[in-house]
């Protein structure tokens, strides 16, 4: 098995670019947007999100993703919805999110249905149930331009269900702690199917895994099976996270 790095112009440009953008905003043109300091520490959390993405899509783990492992593909997309968007709000500050919406405000306008907490965590909801799929799912990982659309509709939905949680933005703040906790609650059922689908299944399910060559000593049945347990599980620790703190502000507020 020879591993390679991608190095695609495309690629590079997707992720080089808006890293220059971010730096060129909250550094020569944060007084464009503000007078207040900027911590150091939001710009290597932003650029810890920006570098997991080329690790992501761009080190070896994808090319293991495609040809080898299942359950490698599923850390892809966990690191895709969970770990990326959540550096990437921590790294924003507000007035860098609020100063594009008052500056383009139909983006705004037209941003606000879509993060509504019911939308935007059933889209989220449904296009991942979509992409899993076997039809799809195999056309994904056979298809390059497929997967792309694949990978980037799961980080823009992972950015729309998180939204409500976790977005540094005032113009567009995250729900209050109630509604929260409730979010998350459906979120986590809402998968239930998904991995139930993966984990429980007497047959392989996706032909792309199924006669791929078998490496790390796991059979194309367990590699389906932990695929399902890395899903549920890195599900529930971001929940249960979510209603910790969520439970904890809440009551600090109303004490």
């Amino acid at each position: 098995m020879q591993l390679h790095w991608h190095t695609e112009p495309f690629l590079l440009i997707s992720i080089l670019v808006p890293l220059w953008l971010y730096f060129l905003a909250v550094g020569p043109g944060r007084s464009y947007f503000t007078t207040e300091p900027f911590p150091r520490s939001k710009a290597l959390l932003f650029t810890l999100a920006v570098s997991l993405v080329y690790l992501t899509v761009g080190s070896p783990l994808d090319q293991i993703a495609e040809q080898y492992l299942f359950v490698m593909h599923m850390v892809q997309h966990m690191l895709l919805i969970y770990a990326i968007p959540l550096l990437l709000f921590w790294g924003t500050p507000s007035w860098l999110i609020d100063g594009v919406f008052k500056k383009y405000p139909l983006i705004l306008k037209y941003s606000t249905p879509l993060l509504n907490p019911a939308v935007a965590g059933f889209l989220f909801t449904f296009s991942y149930t979509v992409w899993h799929i076997p039809v799809l799912y195999d056309a994904a990982i056979n298809n390059k331009v497929i997967h792309i659309l694949e990978h980037l509709n799961m980080f823009v939905t992972g950015i729309m269900m998180l939204w409500s949680i976790a977005s540094p933005s005032v113009l567009l703040k995250p729900s209050p702690h109630g509604v929260k906790m409730l979010y998350i609650f459906v979120l986590m059922i809402g998968q239930l199917p998904v991995f139930a689908f993966l984990s429980f299944s007497d047959e392989i399910l996706y032909v792309s895994y199924e006669f791929a060559p078998r490496i790390w000593g796991l059979s194309a049945n367990q590699d389906q099976i932990l695929g399902g347990v890395v899903m549920k599980l890195t599900n529930m620790v971001v929940s249960v996270g979510v209603l910790t703190v969520s439970f904890y502000q809440w009551y600090q507020k109303e004490r």
